[in-house]
């Protein structure tokens, strides 16, 4: 029982480090693996400082290039102005009086690659310019944004969270995408069902200074084939090499098999993404790709999030060598009963608790790394369902400790009241959703 408390404690510590501490995560993960490692008494000295080691190298080695190519994707799509023009082509195919429809799906494409809150700032005066127009309740489109946005941002790779999270549980990266999609999309229903029958129902006062500046849909910009490429090409080749290297019923052989498999190796489709990516600003000068520019700010921003994966990782590799899954599986008894649950709920509680989704993601991911087995999760098609079960919970709920909020709800004119009505109550509809899409998937592929 006393790695048992420990655990609780080191998560505890976690929360609390994070969130009332203001202690950057990548010192909370780093502190919390020494810790347990050290007081679990199950590792000599060394042995800590070895798993510590071999965890934080051997997850960046997986992800490291992953997510520096995702960020670089979603930094010159934003610039460029890629994710306008994709929300102009959205908003001509449903019908401009379609706002929150057009609004989700525009939220549910654009976060694959861009990170949910730079998503909604970029995309925030188009909701509020074509709810106006459309004469549509304001609370009905921008709730439909957030919420889109937040489904892929929390289950799709390559957005960071569930790249970090699929590298701490092995997962293929190929099932992940196909299952987050899967579930993304009853999620993305649901959340635009609670846009137009819950959410519209509260009236948020507009705000003059906030529609002025409110741009019409884009008339430049790269072509919708352009902007749409970055993000279909990795996806479309990370999938193909998981379906043509299913294992005992390959669907191609020789040099087809091998050129697939390079490919559709995450680092190289991300890469070949991030190449395309290079190809939306009507003219590509150095200076986007120097330190200074595009290119340097993506750098910037991907690199919090691998140290921070990197210390899950150390996190996990600390707590699998301290043999805690034959202690779970010793108090919980059938533990395969809670499958897909618990990741689920330790990912919600960490998000309620200390505010960022990509930390809850890595730090749930650590813990129930070393669990998998009794868990039922450790085939292939278990660890990838793992990983969207974590994105699932890692949506719940988002309040007043998660910067997401205070987007949301400044860029809407929502008062802190209607923040909890609309953006906490939204965030745990979702994630009640994908929870029960990722269960029902589950019981049909586990």
């Amino acid at each position: 029982m006393w790695r048992i408390v420990l655990l609780v404690v080191a998560i505890a510590f976690i929360v609390l480090a994070t969130s009332k501490l203001k202690l950057h995560p990548f010192l909370a993960l780093l502190i919390a693996a020494f810790g347990y490692g050290i007081l679990s008494r199950q590792m000599s000295l060394k042995g800590v400082v070895d798993s510590v080691n071999d965890g934080f190298g051997a997850t960046i080695g997986q992800i490291g290039i992953v997510i520096l190519a995702g960020s670089i994707i979603g930094t010159f799509l934003e610039k460029s102005g890629g994710a306008a023009r994709l929300a102009q082509r959205t908003v001509d195919l449903v019908g401009p009086r379609r706002v929150p429809l057009a609004m989700g799906l525009i939220g549910f494409v654009v976060s694959i690659p861009v990170f949910c809150d730079s998503g909604f700032i970029l995309l925030a005066p188009l909701a509020r310019s074509l709810s106006s127009k459309a004469r549509v309740p304001l609370a009905a489109g921008v709730m439909s944004l957030s919420l889109g946005l937040y489904a892929t941002h929390t289950m799709v790779p390559p957005t960071p969270g569930p790249v970090a999270a699929a590298a701490v549980l092995a997962a293929d990266l190929g099932r992940v995408i196909l299952f987050g999609l899967i579930v993304g999309v009853p999620t993305l229903v649901v959340s635009w069902l609670f846009s137009v029958k819950i959410a519209a129902r509260v009236k948020l006062a507009p705000d003059e200074s906030l529609e002025s500046d409110a741009p019409l849909l884009a008339t430049d910009g790269p072509s919708v084939a352009k902007s749409l490429a970055p993000i279909l090409t990795p996806i479309v080749l990370i999938l193909l090499r998981s379906v043509c290297m299913l294992q005992g019923a390959p669907l191609v052989e020789g040099w087809v098999a091998e050129v697939i498999g390079f490919l559709g190796q995450p680092v190289v489709a991300l890469l070949i993404g991030a190449f395309l990516a290079f190809l939306l600003p009507a003219r590509l000068t150095t200076n986007m790709l120097s330190t200074s520019g595009w290119v340097g700010e993506a750098v910037l921003a991907a690199a919090t999030i691998i140290l921070i994966t990197g210390c899950g990782g150390a996190f996990g590799r600390v707590l699998q060598n301290s043999h805690i899954a034959d202690v779970v599986s010793q108090v919980l008894g059938d533990a395969s009963a809670w499958g897909l649950w618990l990741p689920f709920v330790l990912a919600a509680a960490i998000k309620t608790a200390q505010g960022s989704s990509t930390v809850s993601m890595i730090t749930t991911a650590g813990i129930v790394a070393p669990m998998l087995d009794p868990l039922g999760l450790a085939t292939p098609t278990g660890r990838a369902l793992a990983v969207v079960a974590v994105g699932a919970g890692s949506m719940v709920v988002s309040h007043v400790n998660d910067s997401y909020f205070w987007i949301v709800t400044q860029l809407s004119t929502m008062t802190v009241r209607q923040g909890y009505r609309l953006q906490t109550l939204g965030t745990l509809v979702e994630g009640l959703a994908a929870a029960m899409a990722v269960w029902v998937l589950g019981a049909f592929l586990l």
